[in-house]
């Protein structure tokens, strides 16, 4: 059970200003023309070990041949065309060491152009010219404790800020990222932290675990205050006749948590079998049962309040109102067979999904009907988050193997 205390942690144990630059200057760079290479990639968001990568090479003998190749390389292929979304994305080189998974992105309301990427293998990378570059960012004794952080999310409110890694660790802010401070994370906090959401009020901050802890703090992480009873776990142990598919003598965690602007949440269970909400007053998590056959992949919030779902095999759905529902419709999405990872708004009617392989669709009516951009096909690469910010002006697609895709 989830203490209702406060969990206490010691004092800021150190003060990062270090803006070391790993000698590279990322660029953005066009991304290259379909080819005849055959590339397929599979990654575990979950592990940035377990990554397998295969390809299939296309060779061509001799010089009468190549320039065939050539010629015909160089005709214009109007159904292609037609077809193709182009112009939306470009390819920022980054310059990291393959197996790094991007997994944030965030940028200052004071100023839109300076931001912070996150991903595995202590990737801490800033820009300060709207993700037009990018350069390696060092946060101090990381680099000493010999482990290998995943810095998971990252959440600024005006110039304050806080990013949140595993195993357990925990940044702090107050000028917009030129410093930041270590915060010790007390050992009794259930589960490794997942998200963080940075609040109006000086030092408030909302913190959850992959346990389903969620606590708030006022003195930016000295002191944390529990908001459920118990970890979704216990929540599940407990109710073993509620009548979910799956809950009874549940272990797992959560995979994903997303938080909406007004306080709830929804988190997918590691196995995908269901989904559990939480919303501000409720003293537990509450579990709800999948609406499709196949297992859940991920789920947010739309622009208008509602819930959307995507289900393992590429199946996109949208709850039936706005808020928690158990009523969804299917919108059929067209993904060959591709998963489905994360769905992003630029606005109301514009709405971008990505997935496996390069997968990129985009919908201009909210997501009733949707094209495929092709322009990506041959990344080889699993696209797994779609953020749109600054009113949708600024957005980026982050995939494994360093790769990052912005808007144009």
């Amino acid at each position: 059970m989830l203490k209702s205390s406060l969990l206490s942690g010691a004092a800021v144990a150190h003060k990062s200003s270090s803006t070391k630059s790993s000698g590279f200057t990322a660029r953005a760079i066009r991304p290259a023309q379909r080819s005849a290479n055959a590339s397929k990639v599979t990654c575990s968001a979950q592990n940035d070990e377990e990554m397998q990568v295969s390809r299939r090479d296309f060779g061509v003998a001799g010089p009468a041949a190549a320039a065939v190749t050539a010629a015909l390389s160089a005709l214009p292929n109007p159904a292609l065309a037609a077809a193709t979304i182009t112009g939306q994305w470009e390819q920022v080189d980054l310059g990291l060491e393959p197996g790094v998974i991007l997994l944030d992105i965030a940028f200052t309301p004071s100023d839109p152009k300076h931001g912070f990427l996150l991903g595995t293998r202590q990737t801490v990378l800033e820009t300060k010219d709207g993700g037009k570059t990018w350069d390696r960012r060092y946060l101090g004794e990381t680099e000493e404790d010999q482990i290998n952080y995943r810095f998971q999310n990252i959440s600024f409110s005006g110039k304050e800020g806080y990013i949140i890694g595993k195993p357990a660790i925990l940044y702090h802010t107050t000028d917009g990222g030129t410093t930041w401070d270590r915060v010790p994370l007390s050992a009794r906090l259930p589960g490794n932290p997942l998200l963080i959401t940075a609040l109006d009020d000086k030092g408030t901050a909302e913190m959850a675990t992959d346990e389903g802890a969620i606590y708030t703090t006022s003195d930016a992480g000295q002191r944390w205050k529990a908001a459920v009873e118990e970890t979704v776990s216990a929540t599940l142990n407990r109710t073993v006749s509620s009548g979910i598919s799956g809950a009874s003598y549940y272990t797992g965690n959560f995979a994903t948590i997303q938080r909406s602007p007004y306080g709830d949440y929804v988190g997918v269970t590691n196995r995908g079998n269901f989904y559990m909400t939480w919303q501000p007053g409720q003293t537990y998590w509450q579990p709800h049962n999948r609406s499709s056959s196949r297992r859940i992949q991920g789920m947010g919030w739309r622009t208008d309040g509602g819930l959307w779902l995507i289900a393992r095999g590429g199946e996109l759905f949208y709850g039936d109102n706005d808020g928690v529902t158990e009523g969804f419709e299917q919108r059929r999405i067209g993904a060959r067979g591709f998963g489905i990872l994360d769905v992003g708004f630029k606005n109301d009617q514009e709405v971008w999904a990505s997935g496996g392989s390069g997968s990129l669709f985009r919908s201009v009516d909210g997501g009733s009907s949707w094209q495929r951009d092709k322009e990506f096909d041959n990344l080889a690469a699993n696209l797994y988050s779609v953020k749109f910010m600054n009113d949708g002006k600024t957005g980026f697609v982050l995939g494994n193997d360093g790769i990052l895709l912005r808007y144009r």
